[in-house]
This record gives C-alpha cells, structure tokens and sequence, in this order.
C-alpha cells in the first residue's frame, strides 16, 4: 500500500496505523500489512559516510530507541500484536561526511523497514541521518515484554519543504538556563526543526559575555549566575549542530538597547523615560542608539566583530524593529545635529545608521538577518537583495518582502507569537496582552506562510518558518509546556507542507491523532509538553470533534 500525504487525511477517523503516525508526516511512505517484532535493536554505520555527527547519533537514538517504551494513546487497549518476522537491526548509510550545517544543507532521506532482516537508512548528508534516525524511532513502540513495528514493509522517502523551520528564543526579558536550552534543542530535533534563533539580549539584560565590553555582562546581567559565557554560548552551538540545528544569534539594534546605557549612556536616547515610556518604547525600559552619533555606528560594528566571530552560522540577525522616532526627536543631541544639517532627518539618520551596520556586517561575510520593519518602516535599501527578511506583522508582508526579491521567513504574530494569551504583564492594567488571544496548535497549524502566493519563482523565495517565545512572562519554569506541542504543529507544516501533492489541505481534525502520539512520545522523553485534550479524547479519535 502506497502512502501519501494524499490519503493521510482519510485514514484519520479510524484507529491510525503506527507507521502513519510519524511527525513530521513524511513527503512518501509506502506501508504493508505485516508486523515485525524487535527485542534490542542494534544501529550500525558503514560506507565513507560516518562521521562524528552520525555515530553520535547512532549512539543517540539507539538508547532513545532501546529505553523507550512507548504505546500510543490511540492504542493503549490493543493487546499485542501478532509479528511475522524479527528485526535485525538497523544500517546507516551517508554519501558523504561533510559536516557542514548551513542554509540549504540536504536533510533528506530515505528509510526501508523489512518484515524480517535489516532495515535500512539512506542519506546524502549525516542531516539527513538525523532525521531519518528520527522517523524510524517514531515506528517503534511497546509490544508486551519485546518491540514491534507494525505495518511492514515500510518505505519512506522524505526531505523538508521549507529549508528554515525554527524558533526565536527570547533569554534576555528572563533567563533561562543552559540545560534548559538544551532540552528545547532536544525536542527541536525530535520534530525536525533546524533553526535555533537566539534573541539573547534586549532592552532589560545582556546576559552573554562580552570580551569587547566586559562591562555590558558585568552591569547588563541580571546576576552574575545568570550569564552566558563563551564557553556556554558554544556548548549551546555544538549541542544544537549535533541534532542538525543552526544556532542564529540576533543583537537587537537601534532599539531594544536601554541596557547599553548603564555602560555606554553617552551612546543613548531616550534613556528610561519614566512614567510616560510608552510615548518611547514599545515596553519599557526605553532607550535607543544615537543615530546621530558616528560613535553608536562604531559600537555597534565592535558588537558585530565579536559576536560574527563567536557565532559561526553565516546568517546573523540585526533586529531592527519596533523603532520609535519620539525617541530621537526629541533628543538634545539629535536636534542639535539636524538643526546643523538642514538637508537632514530623523528618517535619514535611520536609513544611513542601517546602511552602515549593514554593510559592516557583509564584510564579515555573514548573510543580514533583520524584522521586516528595517526595510519597510524606513527609507534603508539594501545594496543587495542577501538580506533575510523576517516578516511578523501580517501576511501582506509577506506578499511585500517577495515580490521585492527578499527572502523571507514568517514569524507571523497572529499565528506563531506562542507567549500571547496571558493577558497584560503590567501590574496596574488588568487587561489583555496586545497580541492575545492565545495561539492553540490549531491556529498554529491553519498558518500558512504560502497562502496567496503563486508565482513559482516568489515561493522559492519562501525560507520558512518561525515560531516565537517572548520571555516577558515565561522563564525556564514554564518553557516546555509555552513551546510544545504547539510548535510540533508549525515543524509539520514547514516540513511537509500545509497540502499534499493533489493540492489537499490538511486539516487540524485530521492530523490530531497524531500530533497527540507525538505530545506523549515528548513527555516520555522528558518534555513536559501541555495536553491537547483530555486523555479519553486522545483515546477516541473523532468522538471530541464539535458537530
């Protein structure tokens, strides 16, 4: 039987087969009829392909694999399923030992699983080992005192739509430990995602260390426990490219930076306006860079140097968003400067300010990362279309940063902000956040960064997708259950698209049964991922659908 994301969707009413219940949902699977029993499954590496990132793998999953003892909620009274043949372990093969992690990296693959005898993974790349280690481990479940994959022989043949499926991680508005990073890297891989954007440092702290400006983490962290060292900051990079996901810095410039001001306050504007920080900031504290001072540009290309040296992806993210021009007109010193240059503006100084940082940043050979509002919101135009865009404010964005020639990837706020719907986090307004209501899995899942986009040559253009975590009210305490499942729901969509190959579109009711084995697959292994739904609701497909 030959499975496609066609067919998923007809099969979701009815108790779903093991090998159907993979997420990311696979690009092709094909499906027998038989079941293969499994005691301790072996996973062997041979071919010029091995390499360090694919035998820690191997070492990975196969305790994953051989520890887990995991039945789907689905299946919970099926008793033991009858077995036609006996697994011989699991062999891996990659075409080539390239280490290298990068946009566009090969993660496809190619999975064989027999009624008897070896199963087989195939890949170009050791990425694509890793996510074919991931498939087949979701095949595998409990089957009385051994294992079983049901449904041999299986075939599958898969690779990821999108080449950008990530998180933007706040751990500046409240910090969040190393090992805290580690288990969301964890559960990143174990659905597929690839891109680990890291906002780490805002307005209200700069945790990570500084060898430029010792005293922005000395001043600028919340504590001194509470801090990223070099040696953190690479443990987090090289855990996360072992599970084949890029780590992103992002270094938030002009705005965002009031905690530049406790070191450099000569640098700054509108400096921790209080009561009224709102006339001057999005959310306090407000502060901003000079853009009238050569001396800000300076500074921030000294952060630049450092930072493009500690972080190795060739993309690096520079923020730009959620400027306020009060800010800078109302500056002693920037109306002082105009005032001397009466040919010049507010909108100028912003536009040479980006150029300059910009175009600093492509001598180091990095890509431009930034929030769409850098070159929407300002006269900034970049000499190249290289820069990423980061659209968030509504699908026209989107339509905009394409048909401009811009790559982009979709953070969209109304879909994929997971901290909305917890109201207001200023004590003396008991009201609603501006972003809620909350985004459940569905909402998440329904987004579509494609919608409305036919021309072949914009979708190309189409990076991916972002969900994001703002940490105004979450810490490491609530992270998992903040994250997951719903970002589980936005990795199937960039992974396996939102349609099938007919033009199908999934819908939530179709794809709930499985989103639910992997919630619990998650907690088993120690994510702490919210419930969807009640338990007897996961356990009866269908029977919790509104009428």
């Amino acid at each position: 039987m030959r499975i496609t994301t066609a067919i998923v969707g007809l099969l979701a009413t009815t108790i779903l087969p093991s090998a159907l219940a993979v997420w990311p949902l696979p690009h092709t699977m094909e499906q027998g009829s038989s079941n293969t029993q499994a005691y301790w499954i072996n996973i062997n590496v041979q071919g010029r392909g091995s390499s360090g990132i694919v035998n820690n793998a191997v070492n990975r999953y196969r305790d994953i694999i051989n520890k887990e003892s995991f039945v789907a909620p689905v299946d919970y009274n099926r008793g033991i399923l009858k077995t036609s043949g006996s697994l011989q372990g699991l062999v891996v093969s990659v075409d080539s030992s390239d280490e290298t992690l990068t946009i566009g990296t090969d993660e496809s693959y190619t999975l064989d699983v027999p009624v008897k005898g070896q199963a087989t993974l195939k890949a170009k790349t050791p990425y694509g080992a890793l996510r074919g280690l991931e498939t087949f481990s979701q095949l595998v479940t409990s089957n009385g005192d051994s294992k079983v994959i049901a449904n041999t022989p299986i075939h599958i043949e898969d690779a990821p739509l999108y080449t950008h499926r990530g998180i933007s991680f706040d751990t500046a508005r409240n910090f969040y430990s190393v090992e805290s990073l580690f288990r969301t890297l964890d559960a990143m891989s174990y659905n597929k995602m690839n891109v680990f954007h890291w906002h780490i440092v805002d307005a209200q702290s700069w945790p990570v260390e500084s060898k430029t400006f010792p005293e922005l983490t000395k001043k600028g962290a919340y504590s001194a426990k509470q801090t990223y060292s070099y040696s953190d900051v690479k443990r987090v990079i090289e855990y996360a490219r072992q599970r084949g996901i890029r780590v992103i810095p992002e270094f938030d410039v002009p705005g965002h930076t009031y905690i530049v001001g406790l070191v450099k306050p000569e640098l700054m504007s509108c400096l921790n306006k209080q009561p009224n920080w709102d006339k001057y900031a999005a959310e306090p504290p407000s502060g901003q860079l000079n853009i009238a001072k050569p001396e800000s540009i300076e500074f921030t290309n000294k952060i630049i140097d450092e930072y493009t040296k500690l972080f190795p992806d060739s993309v690096f993210h520079l923020g730009g968003d959620e400027v306020n021009r009060n800010c800078w007109s109302e500056d002693p010193d920037v109306q002082a400067y105009l005032a001397a240059h009466p040919d010049e503006d507010v909108e100028s100084l912003l536009a040479n300010y980006y150029a300059k940082v910009h175009d600093h940043l492509e001598t180091t050979g990095k890509y431009a990362y930034t929030w769409e509002e850098t070159l929407f919101h300002s006269e900034y135009v970049p000499s190249t279309n290289n820069t990423i865009l980061q659209v968030w404010i509504d699908q026209e964005s989107v339509q905009k940063a394409l048909a401009q020639g811009y790559r982009v990837v979709s953070s969209s706020y109304d879909s994929y902000y997971l901290d909305c719907g917890h109201g207001a986090w200023l004590p003396n307004f008991d009201g609603n956040s501006w972003c809620d209501p909350f985004k459940s899995w569905m909402h998440v899942y329904n987004y579509d960064v494609a919608a409305n986009v036919t021309d072949p040559a914009q979708k190309k253009l189409i990076m991916g997708t972002e969900v994001a975590i703002w940490s105004e009210q979450s810490d490491e305490t609530v992270i998992d259950q903040r994250i997951w499942p719903r970002a589980a729901a936005m990795a199937e969509t960039a992974w396996s698209g939102k349609s099938d190959a007919s033009g199908n579109v999934r819908t939530t009711g179709e794809v709930a049964t499985r989103l639910h084995e992997q919630r619990f697959r998650m907690v088993g292994r120690g994510i702490n991922a919210e419930p969807m739904q009640p338990l007897w609701c996961a356990r009866n497909p269908g029977a919790c659908n509104l009428p």
